[in-house]
């Protein structure tokens, strides 16, 4: 079965995008930025509440930036993350998006 390439881009970034979570301390980042909503947390606040700081937490969101799961800005001489809402709603929906297909009464609910 040949697969059309646009699919398979997006079967990758996907996949990236999971691989960027299989993470305990990755996970926890990104549920705190979850949690901090759209104005984001700065390094050390982020490094603060979830307890990876340093070059540990540097590492982890340098993964999640390049899984496009966070965004980072400077500001000043601080550096602000911010989830990206878009593209973990899409990792949501990517697992969600044909629940229960194969059953025979095609109820596609999610509860």
């Amino acid at each position: 079965m040949k697969h059309d390439s646009l699919l398979d881009a997006d079967l990758a970034r996907t996949a990236s995008a999971f691989a960027a979570l299989g993470s305990e301390q990755r996970l926890s980042v990104l549920r705190t930025l979850v949690r901090a909503g759209r104005d984001g947390l700065r390094i050390g606040d982020l490094g603060d509440r979830t307890g990876v700081t340093g070059s540990t937490l540097t590492h982890h969101l340098r993964i999640l930036v390049q899984a496009g799961l966070v965004r980072q800005t400077k500001e000043g001489r601080s550096i602000l993350c911010t989830l990206d809402f878009d593209a973990v709603r899409d990792l949501s929906d990517y697992l969600l998006t044909e629940c229960c297909a194969d059953t025979p009464d095609k109820d596609h609910t999610h509860g």
